[in-house]
C-alpha cells in the first residue's frame, strides 16, 4: 500500500465519484479506479457501495477514512517539523465562534510578526469546532468553555457576561412565550445557557429560529423579529447607538468563558506554537 493510494481514496470518498476525484488529482479515471480496486484487494474488503450516480463509503470504508486521516495528519506534521522554527510559514486553520472580542487584536499582532503564515478561519458552533479539532481537521479553535475531554488542551482567552438582546427597552420572561428566540444552531454554548435557564424556569419558548451568523441574528433582533442571547461585548456599540437593548441574565447562566483549544497529542508546530504564544501574551 502506498501513501498516495490513501490520498486517492480520501479524494474519492470526499467527492463520491471517481471522475471528480480524477479531475481534482489530475489523473485518468482508469488509474483512480485501479488504485481503489488494489486498495480493496490489499485490505480484502470492499470500501464503497457503488451505484449509478457514484460511490458511497460503507462501514469498512469509513473505518479506513478515519485511519487514513490520522496517517495523513502525521505525515504533514513530520514535514512541518522541519520548517524554520524562527520564521513560521504555511497554513494555520483556526476555528472560531463569531463573537470572540479578543480575536482581532490577536490576529493583527500575529499577522504583523509572521507574515508568511496564511491564517484560515472557519466559523461554527462550539460542538462542531470541538469535533473538528479532535478529528484534526483544525489546528485549534476558539470556543465556549470549559471543555472536558481527554484529548483537549485549553487556554482561557476571556471571561464575559451574556445578555439577552431585544429591540425594545423592556423585557420579561413572559416575552419568551410570545416572541421567537433567534439562536445559533445546536451546539452553541450561548444557546445551551439560555435553554438551561428557561428549562429551570419552566418556560416553553414560542419558537426557536436557527441562524448561522451573528450578523443575521442581530439584524433580525434589530428588526424586531425576536430575542437572542449573546456576549455583552459584541453588542456594546449597538446598545450605545440605540439599535438594540440588552438585559441582564441571572447567575449561574450569565458568565461565559471563551477558550482556545488544541489536540494535546498532536505535534505543536512552530506556526501553532507562535499563535498560542500570541494568545497568552494578549490575554495575560
Amino acid at each position: 500500500m502506498e501513501f498516495n493510494d490513501l490520498k486517492i481514496f480520501q479524494t474519492v470518498a470526499a467527492h463520491g465519484s471517481v471522475s471528480k476525484a480524477a479531475l481534482e488529482l489530475n489523473y485518468v479515471q482508469s488509474n483512480v479506479t485501479a488504485r481503489i480496486k488494489l486498495l480493496e484487494k490489499e485490505l480484502q474488503t470492499p470500501l464503497f457501495y457503488r451505484h449509478k450516480r457514484g460511490m458511497i463509503l460503507n462501514t469498512e470504508g469509513k473505518r479506513l477514512l478515519e485511519h487514513s486521516r490520522e496517517i495523513s495528519s502525521k505525515m504533514e506534521e513530520m514535514i512541518r517539523t522541519f520548517q524554520d522554527k524562527s520564521n513560521p510559514s504555511g497554513v494555520l486553520e483556526i476555528g472560531i465562534v463569531e463573537t470572540v472580542v479578543a480575536l482581532p487584536d490577536i490576529l493583527s499582532s500575529y499577522y504583523s510578526k509572521y507574515p508568511n503564515v496564511e491564517l484560515s478561519l472557519k466559523a461554527g458552533v462550539t460542538d462542531l469546532l470541538l469535533q473538528k479539532v479532535i478529528d484534526m481537521k483544525l489546528d485549534g479553535a476558539f470556543v465556549t468553555g470549559p471543555i472536558k475531554h481527554p484529548l483537549i488542551e485549553q487556554i482561557e482567552v476571556i471571561q464575559e457576561k451574556l445578555v439577552l438582546v431585544t429591540k425594545g427597552s423592556t423585557f420579561s420572561m413572559e416575552d419568551i412565550t410570545t416572541r421567537p428566540l433567534l439562536l445559533y444552531n445546536k451546539g452553541c454554548g450561548y444557546r445551551e445557557r439560555l435553554e438551561s435557564w428557561i428549562k429551570a424556569e419552566g418556560i416553553i419558548p414560542k419558537q426557536i429560529m436557527e441562524f448561522g451568523t451573528f450578523g443575521t441574528i442581530i439584524g433580525s433582533v434589530a428588526a424586531g423579529i425576536g430575542i437572542t442571547i449573546i456576549p455583552e461585548s459584541s453588542v456594546t456599540d449597538l446598545v450605545a447607538n440605540g439599535i438594540v437593548c440588552s438585559h441582564s441574565v441571572p447567575e449561574p447562566y450569565r458568565e461565559i468563558t471563551t477558550i482556545f483549544i488544541r489536540r494535546k497529542d498532536s505535534y505543536l508546530t512552530s506556526t501553532l506554537r507562535c499563535f498560542v504564544d500570541e494568545i497568552v501574551a494578549r490575554t495575560s
